[in-house]
């Protein structure tokens, strides 16, 4: 079980090393511009690479949590987020100005159950009173009022409201998101490095 958590330890920091190389090399505003649309860009292709990375991650974790006795709900959880970071890699959003296309819309709906489903995966761990539960469930909360704020642009301009991300801070909540929910997948692995920790509560 080690050697998952290691390879999974492994995977998220690489994809976290990308990922911080891609915003270096295109220098764009994160405050306004999303994560997506760096895709467009010449290091673009660092982006799908950094999603499969924490994908492979979030796997790796969720295998070790299995044989640790984790229940299936945050196995399950993790897996789901695992798939949707790969999907939103593999399926790029549109450009900006562009109406949404197959490929937009699946990166769109994945991103938002992925954004969901780690904060659960978080409240029903510090629910089983892992270690770390209480910083587990900071962050899961952070991340849920987070992704509340990401949501907000898309309902305003269903209402015809024009919002764009200039108007809002849409990157910087984005990525209030991705940190948090990264750390979550991350204590929920540290939490069974140490042998006494090594089972996790059935409850969860």
């Amino acid at each position: 079980m080690r050697g998952l958590l290691v390879s999974g330890f492994t995977a998220i920091g690489t994809g976290a090393g990308t990922m911080f190389a891609l915003h270096t090399e295109a220098g764009l505003d994160p405050m306004h511009t999303v994560i997506s649309e760096y895709a467009f860009q010449a290091a673009g292709w660092l982006l799908p690479l950094s999603l499969t990375l924490f994908a492979m991650g979030s796997t790796l974790i969720a295998e070790a949590m299995r044989r640790a006795g984790a229940g299936h709900r945050v196995v399950a959880l993790l897996l789901v987020w695992g798939a949707s970071m790969f999907l939103i890699g593999a399926f790029p959003t549109d450009p900006p100005g562009v109406p949404l296309s197959l490929s937009g819309g699946i990166h769109r709906y994945a991103a938002f159950v992925a954004f969901l489903v780690m904060p659960a995966a978080g409240l029903l761990l510090a629910r089983g009173r892992i270690r770390y539960a209480r910083a587990v469930r900071v962050l899961s909360m952070i991340a849920l009022f987070a992704l509340v704020a990401v949501v907000i642009p898309y309902v305003v301009r269903m209402f015809g409201i024009p919002l764009s991300n200039e108007d809002f801070p849409a990157g910087l909540i984005q990525r209030v998101v991705v940190a948090t929910e990264l750390g979550i997948l991350a204590l929920a692995g540290l939490s069974m490095l140490s042998p006494a920790a090594r089972r996790v509560p059935a409850l969860a």
